[in-house]
């Protein structure tokens, strides 16, 4: 069962690549990962990029990242595992 504290998995080698993109690009602490989905029905897709919260956000740290998460998305995101492969991020739901 998912705590609501963590709606998110990040995986160890995400984590690093996050943290050292945040660091190399100088990106200030107020931003976070946005973690949501872009369209919908079968044609939705994972939607992952650096932000700052809004007013319809919910703001989690993740095994040290700041997760943020539209609750309009959240019940969409639950569960999901953020990976790094060579070539980018992936996004599994389990």
């Amino acid at each position: 069962m998912l705590a609501l504290d963590n709606p998110v998995r990040v995986r160890p080698e995400a984590r690093e690549q996050l943290m050292d993109t945040l660091r190399a690009n100088k990106i200030p602490d107020e931003y976070g990962l946005r973690v949501g989905i872009r369209g919908g029905g079968c044609g939705a897709s994972w939607l992952l990029g650096f932000d700052t919260p809004g007013s319809s956000d919910e703001v989690y740290n993740v095994e040290g990242v700041r997760i943020i998460i539209d609750r309009k998305h959240l019940l969409y995101v639950l569960g999901a595992e953020i990976g790094y492969e060579p070539g980018g991020f992936t996004v599994e739901k389990v």
